[in-house]
């Protein structure tokens, strides 16, 4: 039983599943989505979520700890140069997992996971939503300013 396990080792030793994760999330900064079976996603997640939150802050001791965990000069450097700019407002929630479906041969559940702020489909429909103005939950304060001005127009007749 795996009662309080955090971590899912899948079925990896230590050394593997850290290099697998680290070459997972260099191509994930890289190609900006990647296609993967779902419990590899959710382990990349806790991976580089953490990642992207230290690059917001861009200094020689934040680039040394991520380059400590991906170990490659030229995702480290598009990750502080590229995708730490277009996250710098968001408070945590960078990767989106889509299932896909099964795959033929083994039949595991893939995703596709992808970096938020990357996909043109969804960051442009958010624009033009907020650009709406918010609607109260409150259906008082809107019935009150129609009556006082409604009481206003009779005034003046």
């Amino acid at each position: 039983m795996r009662h309080g396990k955090k971590v899912n080792h899948l079925s990896r030793k230590s050394g593997h599943r850290k290099s697998m994760l680290s070459n997972m999330a260099c191509s994930l900064i890289e190609h900006k989505r990647i296609n993967t079976t779902v419990a590899k996603a959710k382990a990349l997640r806790g991976f580089v979520e953490p990642l992207i939150t230290k690059s917001k802050d861009d200094t020689t001791h934040m680039r040394r700890t991520v380059f400590s965990y991906l170990k490659n000069k030229e995702s480290v450097s598009e990750l502080f140069r590229e995708v730490a700019p277009k996250v710098a407002n968001r408070p945590g929630g960078y990767t989106r997992i889509i299932k896909t479906g099964n795959r033929l041969g083994d039949n595991a559940e893939m995703c596709l996971i992808e970096l938020v702020d990357f996909n043109e489909i969804y960051t442009s429909g958010e624009d033009k939503s907020a650009a709406k103005p918010k609607r109260s939950r409150r259906g008082n304060s809107k019935k009150t300013t129609d009556v006082t001005s409604d009481e206003s127009t009779e005034k003046n007749d």
